[in-house]
């Protein structure tokens, strides 16, 4: 029986609403008992807040399938040596590295790290630009530049800082095959043994790609059958929705 890590947006949801049949395919994996993770590079929900999001829409799944990009960057930190940080994100960030053994500070922080934030502002630019450009080290949870309506997410947030100390950061969410390392540990899963589901070939796909997994693309979402062509990989299979998944 494969494990299972499925995209959230543009695979379940399309701005907060059902995608017809995906409320019943995940209602057959979970029936079928196949490990469930529910991956988002998205860093300001809870896993709670997760499920709730779901729930509106008519999809039950348990707060423990749930796996972010916050959650992911707090275990890429316990495995770095350094116990304080001066963070720019939200609530949920900020609990996930104070759970993880964090002291969030501006003094002497030995990492900078990057979430998303709707209150950012001059004086975080500035600290944290001057905390890498002094040997902090400079992490972030994923490399989207914006989200719904051309919001800013946190690829845009970092930018400022980059473009000030010359330095980039490491970014934790897919595409980087950090994030499905994370979220197999959290299941005790192994590559060989997973499949990623996802709508966008340069973040789900990749990722997938690059951390050995079978990927499935929904059509549903950000990528089109017409973008396949564009990349140099392929996915091992292309569904319409996830309603119409057959192979697991």
């Amino acid at each position: 029986m494969k494990n299972i890590i499925c995209d959230i947006d543009g695979v379940l949801l399309h701005d907060n609403k059902l995608i017809p049949g995906s409320d019943k395919f995940i209602q057959r994996i979970l029936e079928q008992g196949n490990p469930l993770v529910v991956l988002t590079n998205y860093p300001v929900q809870t896993g709670k807040d997760l499920q709730n999001r779901l729930s509106a829409a008519g999809i039950d799944i348990p707060e423990e399938c749930f796996y972010t990009s916050a959650m992911a960057t707090a275990d890429f930190l316990q495995h770095q040596e350094g116990s304080k940080a001066y963070v720019i994100g939200e609530g949920a960030l900020t609990h996930e590295l104070y759970k993880a053994g964090f002291t969030i500070t501006d003094i002497n922080p030995g990492f900078v790290i990057v979430g998303e934030t709707r209150s950012y502002n001059w004086e975080m630019i500035h600290k944290a630009a001057a905390f890498v450009a002094g040997g902090a080290r400079f992490i972030a949870t994923n490399p989207d530049t914006h989200g719904p309506a051309y919001s800013p997410a946190c690829g845009a947030l970092c930018s400022p800082i980059e473009r000030i100390t010359g330095k980039k950061p490491f970014y934790v969410g897919k595409p980087s095959a950090w994030i499905i390392r994370s979220a197999l540990n959290h299941i005790d899963g192994h590559s060989e043994d997973t499949v990623i589901i996802g709508d966008n070939m340069r973040t789900d796909i990749l990722a997938g790609f690059q951390a050995g997994l079978e990927t499935i693309l929904v059509t549903s979402g950000v990528s089109k059958l017409e973008d396949i062509d564009k990349e140099p990989f392929r996915p091992n299979h292309v569904f319409a929705c996830a309603g119409d998944i057959d192979v697991v």
